[in-house]
């Protein structure tokens, strides 16, 4: 079965599998305070130009997410995200169970705007009974999104000069960082985004890892006893160096960029087959992820032979579907959909 279902089915690049082999049997101090959870943190540090910067490793998307927003913001705080954010919709009410409320804000492909964040903000302080209502206290994005598309190098600066008014922090989800930084169509760098944001993470589990997520606090901003809390979460790993030993080997010598250039190479080969053959996109993504929209018919054909995401209902004879590619998506891989199709 020919499987473009998500960008997480295999396992870890062979260079971290080696990586993990060749450093198994070294004895290192846990929680996160071995030596590669160090020399990987300095590296991610370097990659963002900020010295200031704190770095963090988990295990996961869903957790991450959970314990940056729990220890960034009080109980009973909002989170402003788009409709489709990851934390809105994919989460089973992660947010939810610490206390936190999710504000949907309608999105246009997957974002939300500077202006919508400043409408949402001057409408509760206008509010005579704001102090009875849930405050808003950070901004979650994601890039990409879960569309696939990508904030523009502008877009992220109005978001981070309205978050910097009205005292929001800005939480950026890079569980698909790489694909996004190596996108065709991107103006936005690594060091950008630790400039505009307060916190953000890069995923791993989607980009070559077994599994992990580090998280960058940019300004010198790590939440108070964060370790502690981290545990009180259950997100704390006693053998963190199984996160250090990924992210070292991915922060040396390009190897996260370079594997994330090869799915935007295999998706932009996808997206010119899905052109030829006909097919009708639900939306331009210029990313890893690639949206379109079939009759329900040719749905339950393909799925006979391959594997793909279910998006969304379009109407009672269509669906939409993506396929994803990823670090380890192969041109033979191209081909064989292409002769399936």
């Amino acid at each position: 079965m020919l499987n473009f279902e998500s960008d997480y089915t295999t396992g870890a690049h062979p260079e971290i599998l080696k990586r993990l082999m060749e450093t198994n049997m070294e004895s290192q101090t846990g929680y996160g305070f071995d030596d590669y959870c160090i020399s990987a943190a300095e590296k991610i540090k370097k990659e963002c130009a900020d010295e200031k910067a704190q770095v963090e490793f988990l295990t996961g998307g869903t957790q991450t997410n959970q314990v940056v927003i729990a220890t960034m913001t009080m109980n009973g705080d909002g989170i402003i995200a788009a409709q489709t954010g990851h934390i809105n919709g994919h989460e089973a009410g992660a947010i939810e169970t610490v206390g936190r409320k999710v504000f949907g804000l309608e999105h246009k492909n997957g974002k939300i705007s500077a202006s919508q964040v400043r409408a949402f903000t001057d409408n509760y302080y206008a509010d005579a009974n704001h102090e009875h209502m849930v405050r808003p206290a950070m901004v979650y994005i994601s890039h990409p999104t879960e569309y696939g598309t990508l904030y523009t190098l502008d877009e992220l600066e109005d978001l981070s000069a309205v978050c910097r008014e009205k005292n929001l922090k800005l939480f950026l989800d890079g569980a698909r960082l790489g694909y996004g930084l190596m996108s065709l169509q991107t103006d936005v760098t690594i060091k950008d985004i630790a400039r505009l944001t307060d916190v953000f993470y890069i995923g791993g589990t989607k980009v070559g890892a077994l599994c992990g997520e580090a998280v960058v606090f940019t300004h010198n901003n790590k939440p108070e006893r964060f370790l502690a809390r981290k545990k009180q979460l259950g997100a704390l790993l006693a053998k963190g160096r199984l996160l250090g030993v990924q992210f070292d080997t991915l922060f040396t010598d390009g190897l996260y960029y370079r594997i994330a250039k090869n799915a935007i190479d295999r998706a932009e080969e996808l997206k010119t087959l899905l052109k030829n053959k006909g097919y009708t996109f639900f939306m331009d993504s210029p990313t890893n992820q690639q949206f379109v929209a079939v009759d329900n018919k040719k749905y339950e054909e393909l799925k006979k032979k391959v594997r793909v995401g279910f998006w969304e209902t379009i109407d009672e004879n269509h669906t939409a579907i993506r396929f994803a590619t990823s670090w380890s998506t192969t041109k033979e891989d191209i081909e064989a959909l292409e002769a399936i199709l």
